[in-house]
């Protein structure tokens, strides 16, 4: 089991990387896409792989670089024969804005019928507190808060999986929260951890200023990613494993990919 990275770039993408979004790849070559950003197609063509490779991906939640390339993935998956509708794995709360609110406007009229989000995705809903298995791995959603708009939460939601005893946590989208989320940081093996580093704080993710906080145990298991246009900071010096570069590979059959700094 593997996980690749095919961006690790911010909304905002800087020249040369991509979107967070990540693919992770079991020994039978099966392939689960994390979050389909509106540049996927091309980081995955980067990697040599098309839509033809994704026959699953999960949603984390509903900004752009999260969700952007569905429609692109649920046209091109619908019109080539050959291939079979993708799994779609996402929480229950973001399924109805995620069709009414991001998709419908391109995807709702076909020139035969009338679509819906099931007519290009097998969609798994995946309910509070709980999990989906994809090749036999069993995937948990931890809620995080990620943007808080008047008086609703943006339903966000990090993973939790274990691979050969290691226990792995990707936060996707978070603020920083480690009262929140601590006990994922405590249980972890592995975290990845998405992390700003501008000068203006968005207050919608971790920054390193309050990472770099964390105690030394935590920060030691620890790789940032998700980080905008600007020079990254002596990572390793503070205790952390590093930053993700794009393209970065981590071979869960090979840990020294996962604790070399």
């Amino acid at each position: 089991m593997k996980l690749t990275f095919l961006g690790t770039g911010s909304a905002f993408t800087i020249e040369g990387n991509y979107h967070s979004n990540m693919i992770l790849e079991n020994d039978n070559q099966k392939i689960l896409l994390i979050d389909c950003g509106s540049d996927a197609r091309h980081s995955l063509h980067e990697l040599g792989l098309t839509y033809r490779d994704i026959h699953s991906v999960y949603i984390s939640h509903l900004h752009a670089d999260h969700v952007g390339g569905l429609e692109w993935l649920a046209f091109t998956t619908k019109f080539d024969l050959s291939v079979k509708k993708p799994n779609l794995f996402i929480s229950e709360h973001l399924v109805h804005d995620l069709w009414n609110k991001t998709l419908s406007g391109g995807l709702s009229s076909l020139q035969s019928e009338v679509a819906t989000l099931s007519t290009y995705y097998h969609v798994h809903s995946v309910k509070d507190h709980g999990f989906f298995t994809w090749e036999k791995l069993k995937i948990k959603l931890i809620q995080t808060l990620h943007v808080m708009s008047g008086f609703a939460i943006l339903p966000s939601f990090g993973i939790e999986f274990k691979v050969k005893e290691l226990s792995i946590f990707i936060t996707t989208d978070t603020q920083y929260g480690p009262y929140q989320i601590n006990d994922f940081y405590e249980s972890s093996d592995i975290i990845f951890q998405d992390c700003e580093i501008g000068e203006h704080k968005s207050h919608v993710h971790a920054h390193y200023d309050e990472l770099v906080k964390l105690p030394e145990h935590i920060k030691n298991k620890m790789w940032l990613y998700h980080y905008n246009a600007s020079e990254l900071p002596h990572a390793t010096e503070d205790g952390f494993r590093g930053f993700v570069k794009k393209g970065q590979c981590f071979d869960f059959n090979d840990e020294s990919t996962l604790f070399a700094k």
